[in-house]
């Protein structure tokens, strides 16, 4: 459970289109409290997804060769198989010109409670589904158990408490330093978006194959 958690909490905390929307929320009027919204929302949708999962499970893996327990694997592998052609659908796109989505022009006029919702709106489900799926198949029997999912929680949320932070105590160098990001992302955010999801989706199909086969 570990490592796959880890690699998808990476995988979430590094989605460019959240990070990207995070920034140009930073750098708007009240930036800061715009982005604690964002943040508080973020994490609402993973702890509301995780809490779910545990108490459905009660902390309980699905039997081995059960209808409960290959649903799971069948899950991870579908949604590895929809990354791998999600990552080859951008690859033969690359170098296409592409238009900012318009709702990102008016990300300096929005409330703190539509900070929030943007949050959920951007959030990387088919990893959060991903993450879900692999709890479900943990069994949960002390703190250290609970304590990874805590760290799945913070790691997938990382980027945004950093930026946060940053943004909070050292707002003059934290402006230069979230340009210099953005405009990073506005260059790479494709080949980052293959990256990611080649190598989670090559991982999470892989994997699950792996047991099924077993």
């Amino acid at each position: 459970m570990v490592l796959n958690l880890l690699l998808i909490g990476l995988g979430i905390t590094l989605e460019p289109f959240p990070l990207t929307a995070f920034i140009l929320l930073l750098s708007a009027e009240k930036g800061t409290r715009k982005g604690l919204a964002f943040i508080l929302g973020w994490l609402a949708c993973l702890i509301i997804v995780i809490a779910a999962v545990v108490i459905t499970t009660q902390g309980k893996p699905p039997a081995p060769n059960t209808a409960p327990s290959t649903a799971a694997l069948v899950v991870k592998l579908a949604l590895g198989v929809a990354l791998v052609l999600y990552a080859v659908r951008q690859w033969r796109r690359l170098g296409t010109p592409k238009k900012p989505p318009t709702w990102m022009a008016r990300l300096d006029h929005v409330s703190l409670w539509a900070a929030a919702g943007l949050a959920a709106f951007l959030q990387p489900w088919a990893l959060v589904a991903a993450g879900a799926a692999t709890i479900t198949q943990a069994k949960l029997s002390g703190p250290a158990d609970y304590l990874t999912l805590v760290l799945f929680v913070l790691l997938a949320t990382a980027s945004f408490l950093y930026l946060e932070l940053y943004a909070t105590f050292a707002p003059v160098a934290a402006a230069a330093r979230l340009q210099q990001i953005r405009s990073w992302l506005d260059t790479h955010r494709d080949q980052v978006i293959i990256v990611l999801s080649l190598l989670l989706g090559f991982w999470l199909a892989g994997n699950s194959l792996y047991v099924l086969a077993q």
